[in-house]
């Protein structure tokens, strides 16, 4: 059976003619075309399976006729790539000169978007050799000379197979075509053919839905995505970098179940989003647990830090410096319980430095901390002074500053407007006591000095509580059997003044009854005698404690690092590298899988940093597992959502963003929200321009199994609740993809980059309290160091010297902007380019975050926004999108690379 046009007519006439001996007379077909039978012929198979009658011609003649019939041209092709470094240095080998100088380094294939017409086949690959043509460590350059049928059409994809012995970095690869240069964007690593001998398939930069895909490029499309799932995969055990394969896990790997265990986060006891797999062993003792061995885990090679970076200090260079880092300042700081003696002490890690032994090799990797001024001193560790005692040295003491960092410091994500008095706790009373809060309205009154009545306070939102008694009182009694810390729930009632700042009025602290004691729990209000005085002075510093603990593992870890990584890993595994939507996203993705990786290195594994400085201690992850489980809702990760919902924020067509505030200076949420509206205006550009109908999102399977995958694994401890969106509309599509890339740039930065700023100098941001209150059953031994030297039991309350300098490191290196920082809307995707509409659209949201980098500016020397300016404010710019590199306190890149 023929196909539905003649042979000869799908042929040039000069073709068709040449053909003549194989069709003595034209073919006859079947079923001969007419008006009301058209539908009745065979179609041709798109994947070559178009019948045809053997006896009436030869194919495979015809093709070998029309290959040397067609006329071809020369397509020149040129890769930029990078050669793989090792400490900086290239590793040679004698058969990859060889291959360089046999023009045989890369074998590269043309794919074309169309069918050939004559058999419904896939048209023959064109296919070359590249050959080096330029080099400079570590950056190369390759041509390529292809012979392109005239009609091959256009070409949608390169395949390439790494001839080498080592592996190489394809940035790019252009052609240039009759008709302009075409140029196909791959920024990924090829492992050599001797570890995967599969060529590699490159898209071209234009997007494709997976119903839009050209034919050819099908079958193309769903095997690579079958690569990064793993389908393919043939060796078993631990995924090696070249693999590039994406799935999940728990996290499994955070201690050592012999020596140091910590219970499996995920899964009912524990839910928690998933992390990548690494397909390491399992534990001996415990199969449910994974060993943890090397100096690296084990993340797909493009989602990596980029490594020839010469000698710049990078994220890279960050995360690997502190393993190093620790050892030696615990060797420097033998007495991890030694607290420092004085202020003067605290303010000589600025002015002096520490002495460090001469052979300690820390300094190179520690370039920022150490001044200009003591270059020739090899053995002092001296700190930067943060831009917040640089400013200001005696803020951090002040109510009105505590008060201002809830709105415009590191953790603007707590502060919640009170709606029901009195404050009561919701555990069971049984368990933790009475549960009815001891702030009560006479306590406020007195401090505020108004007539008002809690009735009146409460509807004219005047009340807010930054509010950790339920979250932490199942933790006190835990926690304070472990060594060198203690803890509290707290609750901290603020009342807001006309000139929209809060003032600290009243902070209760309470115990849980215990086998040995009931419920203790006590007031405290800002003093007017020095007794008074010094306790509310304590009673803040473990407050802030608690806020900074909850900044670190909640607002920073759990809710940006933590539950990204589902949405990148189900990306990867489901939608096509050319989809439009991946296209998007994949901006917001760089770097945060490696910067989770290691950050289960040395951060928030067992015994690592933050269990070592933070208050909850080996509990660290465990709490916020709870967290995850009793508060995150995808739907109310996006910022209106967050403000509405802490009472922050009412909804107002009338008002500016929608959204009419409930402190109308609040500075994170003024800059965040014009930051979230110019995200959601260029998504919404983007998602309507890809799917100008509804239906083309319901029946993209490639979108919808990434969302389903998103829900039922990577967060798949919350599957069932309610409140998923589903994707069914444009607006749906708008609402999860915004959501996401505010996430991973505007709410990440506003959490990390001021890390140094305010938590460089511990006492404004102490990470623990190791203490009791002096008031809670003390001893006379107690009292008595308290009424006379109420300043030593504040810097025994504080970290340690051991734990105060490894957080002022480890938040100096995490404040720190790599050199080669991509941030939002600085440069756009190439395929964004390669669109006009989707390019137009970019430069509109390139010009409303210039726009807000000009209202940052001007805000901040409005004097009547008190909240972030005056006499000695710390700027508010955390949300200003660009930065140039280092410590800055400014800058929001696109994605968690840090």
């Amino acid at each position: 059976m023929f196909c539905r046009e003649s042979s000869s007519s799908l042929l040039p006439l000069n073709i068709a003619k040449s053909l003549s001996p194989l069709f003595p007379k034209p073919p006859a077909l079947i079923n001969p075309i007419s008006p009301g039978r058209r539908d009745k012929l065979p179609r041709p198979n798109l994947r070559g399976r178009c019948k045809v009658t053997a006896s009436r011609f030869n194919i495979e003649k015809i093709g070998d006729i029309m290959k040397k019939s067609v006329k071809k041209i020369k397509v020149k092709g040129f890769i930029t790539a990078k050669e793989s470094l090792l400490d900086g240095v290239t590793l040679p080998r004698l058969d990859d000169h060889l291959a360089d100088l046999g023009g045989r380094s890369l074998l590269v294939e043309l794919i074309s978007t169309e069918m050939d017409p004559l058999t419904g086949m896939e048209k023959d690959p064109v296919k070359d050799y590249a050959q080096r043509i330029w080099s400079e460590v570590p950056h190369e350059k390759y041509e390529c000379v292809f012979e392109v049928p005239e009609d091959f059409g256009t070409v949608g994809a390169i395949r390439v197979q790494n001839r080498y012995h080592k592996e190489i970095f394809l940035k790019e690869m252009e052609l240039e075509l009759p008709n302009g240069s075409v140029t196909f964007t791959c920024d990924s690593w090829i492992a050599p053919k001797s570890v995967d001998p599969a060529m590699r398939i490159f898209f071209s930069n234009k997007s494709y839905l997976p119903s839009q895909t050209p034919e050819p490029l099908k079958q193309f499309r769903k095997e690579e995505l079958e690569n990064l799932q793993g389908k393919n995969r043939e060796q078993v055990g631990e995924f090696t970098m070249h693999e590039r394969v994406y799935d999940y896990d728990m996290y499994n790997d955070l201690g050592n179940p012999e020596t140091d265990p910590r219970p499996v986060i995920g899964g009912p006891s524990h839910p928690y989003p998933r992390r990548c797999k690494t397909g390491r062993e399992p534990c001996d003792s415990d199969p449910s647990s994974e060993q943890r061995y090397g100096l690296n885990f084990y993340v797909p090679r493009d989602e990596e830090f980029s490594s020839a970076k010469g000698t710049s200090f990078t994220a890279k260079a960050i995360l690997a410096a502190l393993p190093s880092v620790i050892p030696q300042l615990e060797s420097i700081l033998m007495d991890p319980h030694l607290p420092f003696p004085h202020f003067k002490a605290i303010e000589n890690l600025f002015e002096e430095g520490i002495d460090l032994p001469k052979d300690a090799g820390l300094l190179p990797l520690l370039p920022r901390l150490v001044r200009a001024g003591v270059e020739a001193s090899d053995d002092i560790l001296q700190f930067e002074a943060p831009v917040l005692i640089n400013n200001d040295r005696f803020s951090w003491l002040r109510d009105d500053e505590f008060a201002r960092q809830t709105l415009a410091g590191l953790n603007p994500y707590s502060i919640q407007l009170v709606q029901e008095w009195p404050l009561k706790s919701k555990l069971d009373p049984v368990i933790y006591g009475d549960p009815t809060s001891l702030i009560t309205w006479d306590i406020v009154e007195r401090e505020v000095k108004g007539n008002m009545s809690v009735d009146e306070a409460l509807k004219n939102k005047k009340l807010f509580v930054l509010d950790y008694h339920d979250l932490l009182l199942p933790y006190v009694n835990k926690v304070r059997e472990l060594d060198n810390t203690t803890l509290y729930a707290s609750r901290t009632l603020f009342f807001l003044s006309d000139d929209s700042t809060l003032r600290p009025v009243a902070i209760e602290l309470t115990c849980p009854p215990n086998i040995n004691k009931p419920q203790w729990k006590q007031v405290f209000t800002p003093g007017y005698d020095a007794t008074s005085c010094w306790l509310w002075s304590l009673a803040k510093t473990h407050v802030i404690a608690h806020d900074a603990g909850y900044h670190q593992l909640i607002s920073h870890w759990l809710r940006t690092h933590c539950c990204m990584e589902p949405y990148i890993i189900a990306a990867n595994r489901q939608l096509s590298a050319m989809h439009p939507i991946y296209r998007l996203l994949h901006p917001h993705f760089r770097y945060t899988m490696e910067i989770n990786a290691r950050a289960r290195q040395s951060l928030i594994n067992a015994g690592g940093i933050i269990e070592t400085c933070f208050w909850p201690g080996k509990y660290s992850i465990e709490l916020s597992s709870d967290v995850y489980d009793k508060l995150w809702r995808f739907d109310m990760e996006g910022l209106p959502a967050d403000l509405i919902r802490r009472g922050l924020a009412e909804e107002d067509e009338t008002a500016k963003h929608g959204l009419r505030l409930t402190i109308p200076d609040y500075p994170f949420a003024n800059d965040g929200l014009i930051l979230w509206d110019s995200i959601k205006e260029w998504v919404a550009d983007y998602v309507k321009h890809y799917y100008p109908d509804a239906e083309l999102i319901k029946s993209d399977e490639e979108l919808q199994g990434w969302w389903s995958e998103v829900r039922n694994i990577g967060h798949g401890d919350k599957k069932d609740e309610p409140w998923w969106p589903v994707l069914e509309t444009q607006d749906d599509l708008i609402n999860v993809v915004t959501t996401i890339a505010w996430v991973a740039s505007g709410h990440h930065a506003a959490v990390n980059f001021g890390q140094y700023g305010y938590g460089g100098y511990f006492p404004n941001r102490p990470t623990t309290t190791r203490i009791r209150m002096p008031v809670e059953e003390p001893t006379d031994e107690e009292l008595k160091e308290f009424y006379e030297t109420p300043e030593k039991v504040m810097l025994n309350t504080y970290p340690s010297q051991k734990q105060a300098t490894l957080v002022m490191v480890t938040l100096d290196l995490l404040s720190t902007h790599s050199p080669d920082e991509e941030y939002i809307g600085e440069y756009p995707e190439a395929s964004w380019t390669n669109e006009p509409i989707i390019y137009a659209a970019y430069e509109r949201l390139k010009g409303r975050l210039q726009y807000l980098e000009g209202v940052i500016d001007e805000r901040n020397v409005t004097l009547s926004l008190k909240n972030r300016a005056g006499a000695g404010v710390v700027k508010y710019e955390l949300l200003k999108p660009t930065s140039k590199h280092g410590v800055t306190g400014m800058g929001v890149p696109y994605s968690i690379s840090i």
